[in-house]
């Protein structure tokens, strides 16, 4: 049995009890769906830019406005390949390589979240955009509240899912995270079974990645998820991600980002969409009640059976509800 698939279950009271008085049948989804024939060629423009002392690789289409989609761990722009040609003619979807990640160079530095930070946000002024809108997932989504709470005026509007986010996130301690996943986060920030487990075995790209999404990955796609990290010394993002997970007030640095974003979910009036499947993992629809009575500006959309890597699951729907987001909040946001 494939147990990175219950996740979503496992958090499923870490979640309740942070919204109090809400039920999972209060976002109950819709019925299940077979899974769709997804794509895997990429045939989007590829591109790169100078930032800092490396460089940031990214795939772009159209003109316009902005439309930033940042992926997480331990994926790559790759993620958004069939979501991107949703986005409307009068938009210019960018989708970035993070750092360490996809095409991206490979700087000699930690990789924490902040490290991450600093090269996004110097990504983001390289675009030249005064405002953007930002689509996140997993640790993307995490980095995306990140730039919105710090700069705040040039963020049209934020769209997120499966994101490294409250109220999963910070964690008491790795009891909370359940007999299976407490011993594997500490395996994985411990510095001699994290090294084998990640560095040794590439186990976010070989095992977890398959693992959670609802379909057999093809050749083309494992071949695209594995490019990056086919030398053990490319895998050091990929290991520093889950250490970043703020578990039990380490790493103070990330737990302290993650609060603030909690508190600016609670202040911000830009228009927010929250993308969710069933059963998900770090946002099941258990967790769609708490970001409603979190999120003043906030629209909510079921789009469908996935687990974590819904846009390898769900593009099409994801596409579809992102399109209609962004023309209806044309108005909204002045563009």
């Amino acid at each position: 049995m494939k147990t990175t698939r219950f996740l979503g279950a496992l958090l499923a009271p870490v979640l309740l009890t942070a919204a109090p008085g809400a039920h999972a049948e209060e976002a109950a989804p819709g019925p299940k769906l077979p899974p769709p024939a997804i794509a895997e060629t990429l045939t989007l423009e590829t591109a790169a830019v100078a930032v800092l002392d490396s460089k940031m690789a990214y795939l772009h289409q159209g003109d316009g406005e902005v439309v930033l989609f940042v992926h997480g761990n331990p994926t790559s722009s790759y993620l958004w390949r069939n979501i991107m040609p949703y986005i409307p003619e009068n938009k210019r979807a960018v989708a970035v390589d993070l750092i360490g990640m996809g095409r991206s160079g490979k700087p000699d530095i930690d990789y924490t979240f902040a490290d991450h930070y600093r090269y996004f946000e110097a990504f983001v002024d390289t675009l030249g955009a005064e405002t953007i809108t930002l689509v996140g997932h997993d640790w993307g989504a995490a980095l995306s509240w990140e730039y919105a709470r710090r700069n705040p005026a040039r963020v049209a509007r934020l769209a997120f899912m499966e994101g490294v986010l409250p109220p999963t996130f910070p964690m008491a301690g790795f009891e909370a995270m359940g007999p299976d996943f407490g011993p594997l986060f500490q395996g994985l920030k411990d510095p001699v079974q994290g090294h084998e487990m990640v560095i040794k075995n590439n186990m976010f790209v070989e095992q977890l990645l398959p693992n959670l999404i609802n379909r057999p990955l093809g050749d083309e796609a494992m071949t695209a998820y594995r490019a990056p990290y086919l030398e053990e010394a490319h895998r050091k993002p990929i290991l520093q991600w889950p250490r970043e997970l703020p578990i039990a007030g380490e790493p103070a640095a990330t737990q302290a980002a993650l609060e603030g974003i909690a508190g600016f979910m609670r202040e911000t009036e830009m228009p927010v969409l929250l993308l969710y499947a069933d059963p998900g993992a770090i946002v099941p629809p258990q967790a769609v009640p708490w970001y409603l009575a979190a999120i003043k500006n906030l629209e909510t959309n079921y789009i469908g059976q996935g687990f974590h890597y819904i846009q390898e699951d769900q593009p099409d729907a994801i596409g579809r509800e992102l399109a209609d987001w962004l023309r209806r909040t044309d108005t909204k946001t002045g563009f």
